[in-house]
């Protein structure tokens, strides 16, 4: 009798591990809340913007900020973009300011803003963007990723993959 049940149980517990296997690296969006990242390589770095000249990131501490990391290769990345726009100008008068850190040289975000506009501060990260990213949670290595970050500097709730302005919104609330 085992032996008859012993296949189907076996095929039926490597679905559910591949079930859930796909849902926590590639489904799940939402980094578990109260994760103790530190921004503070975040705001002592300095990144060209799209013209080339280099910003402080510090100069947006004490501010509710909105780090998208990003790259101009990634689609979901260019697909939030308008959203993400959208919330910038919405919410600026509130202390709040969106940022696009792009895992990219000067070069491609400077000819991607050409024919793109967006309200919101670009800087070209390359590589180190990833670290920094990894550091505020982005143990998946995956973009777009996207942090928010109190105005007191810490991670209030961090995303993987594509967000809406809908979902940033209600993410803000309690920040407001």
């Amino acid at each position: 009798m085992f032996a008859k049940l012993k296949t189907p149980l076996i095929y039926l517990t490597l679905i559910a591990g591949l079930g859930f296997g796909i849902f926590y690296f590639f489904l799940n969006t939402q980094v578990e809340d109260g994760a103790q990242q530190s921004t503070a390589p975040l705001f002592a770095a300095s990144f060209p913007d799209e013209n080339g000249v280099d910003k402080p990131l510090s100069e947006y501490q004490g501010k509710i900020v909105i780090l998208n990391f990003w790259a101009t290769w990634c689609e979901p990345c260019r697909e939030e973009m308008p959203e993400l726009s959208d919330l910038h100008t919405s919410y600026a008068a509130k202390n709040v300011v969106v940022l696009g850190v792009a895992i990219d040289e000067v070069s491609a975000i400077s000819e991607f803003s050409k024919e793109t506009k967006v309200s919101y501060p670009l800087f070209a990260a390359d590589m180190s963007g990833m670290e920094i990213a990894t550091n505020l949670g982005n143990n998946k290595g995956v973009l777009p990723y996207t942090v928010i970050i109190k105005a007191d500097g810490t991670v209030h709730k961090t995303f993987f993959g594509r967000i809406s302005k809908a979902l940033l919104e209600k993410a803000l609330q309690p920040l407001l």
